[in-house]
């Protein structure tokens, strides 16, 4: 890592500290890049400009590898290439724009998709954590339309709001938080996505009630953290739904009650085997986490007749997909979240909290770990049936 302006004396550069670097400095530094559609992504060195007046630049320490990533990367062509993805991570504010407020260099932060305005009227409602003022990006930019990352010229996007596989990375600081330096930088990590998503799923958006019976539709980091949300609102019965036969233990670590694999019965639905194992009721409330269109309706089909909810927390690259009318018209509902419903700035430091007093248990997430430079075998192993999340040391 370089700048484009030397050091001043006693200054350091190394890999261990948060290096003092003057504010109006180009840092050429080492990222993922993706150039094209299901191209492999090649560690290459970019430019990283300075933060503008209400940027942040960060100097990331840890990242993750997030469904969303693939999909990004492998299926849909939006943002524009080249990229640099990654939107799960941690860091450390390196510099701040002169507008900043709440933040300074040193602090621990993790980036959101999300903002929190606290004035907005979905800010201050709680039905929604959709801020209008900082809503999701979906351009690869930063607001103002212009990227702060570049390479040998070429303009560079991001996922969302951010591109964490990266040494360093800029961010308008509406889309981090700063958490508190206790929780172990590689729990912090999980926190900037999947996992939250699940957990405030279950926690701030369905609200699930205590005894409650509910289904988990894929036990990814998603759905891991739908299980542990749903056990911490006191659900009576958490019954997980894989076809990896290996997340049955994961997913008692996180408060599963009881486990179906739905390639072992070829004859019946996963809405059948559920309702079959609540005794032809059903479930209060079930979550789909994989991102199969096809499985929006076997979750909804799996919900109570005349309350039951089912919650839709995975992408998938389609426009629209089948839902079963008698199901909504026999009084079930379906319902769309991002971020599990968690305002990110209220609600991610209470999160922050239980997992540095051991409420919340992240070790089983962390199956395995790689250095940027070998950002590729990230890849590999999300494949493998014992991988859950792979954690990239930056």
């Amino acid at each position: 890592m370089s700048i484009s302006s030397g050091l001043s004396g006693g200054q350091s550069d190394g890999p261990a500290d948060v290096p003092a670097l003057p504010i109006n400095g180009v840092i050429t530094c080492k990222a993922a890049v993706c150039w094209g559609l299901g191209e492999a992504v090649k560690v290459e060195e970019i430019e990283v400009d300075p933060p503008k007046s209400s940027e942040v630049r960060v100097k990331m320490l840890y990242a993750s590898l997030c469904h969303t990533d693939l999909f990004y990367c492998f299926e849909l062509s939006l943002p524009m290439f080249p990229k640099v993805p990654g939107h799960e991570g941690v860091g450390v504010v390196e510099s701040i724009g002169e507008n900043v407020k709440g933040l300074q260099e040193g602090d621990m932060v993790i980036p959101t998709y999300l903002g929190e305005c606290g004035e907005c009227e979905n800010c201050r409602s709680p039905k929604t954590n959709v801020c209008l003022k900082h809503p999701i990006g979906f351009t690869g930019l930063m607001p103002d339309g212009t990227s702060r990352m570049s390479i040998k010229g070429q303009r560079l996007f991001h996922i969302f709001s951010c591109s964490t596989w990266s040494e360093y990375m800029v961010v308008d600081s509406n889309y981090l938080v700063k958490i508190d330096p206790r929780i172990p930088s590689s729990a912090a990590s999980f926190l900037s996505c999947g996992f939250s998503t699940g957990y405030g799923a279950a926690w701030k958006d369905a609200k699930v009630e205590k005894g409650s019976t509910v289904a988990v539709l894929g036990l990814g980091a998603v759905g891991l953290g739908v299980l542990e949300g749903a056990r911490r609102q006191g659900a009576g019965r958490i019954i997980g739904i894989d076809k990896n036969e290996r997340r049955s233990e994961v997913g008692k670590a996180f408060g599963m009650t009881d486990f179906i694999n739905p390639s072992e019965s070829s004859n019946k639905s996963i809405s059948e085997l559920v309702i079959e194992m609540t005794g032809g009721l059903g479930v209060d409330y079930s979550f789909e986490c994989t991102g199969v269109p096809s499985l929006i309706n076997e979750a909804l089909q799996a919900t109570k007749v005349g309350k039951g909810m089912s919650m839709v927390l995975g992408i998938a690259n389609v426009p629209t997909v089948d839902i079963g009318l008698m199901a909504l018209l026999s009084g079930k509902t379906l319902k769309g979240c991002f971020f599990g419903g968690i305002k990110v700035q209220s609600d991610i430091p209470l999160i922050v909290d239980k997992c540095i007093n051991k409420e919340i248990q992240l070790d089983e997430l962390w199956t395995h770990e790689v250095k940027l430079e070998d950002m590729n075998k990230a890849f590999e192993l999300f494949k493998q049936p014992d991988c859950v999340k792979v954690l990239i040391k930056i």
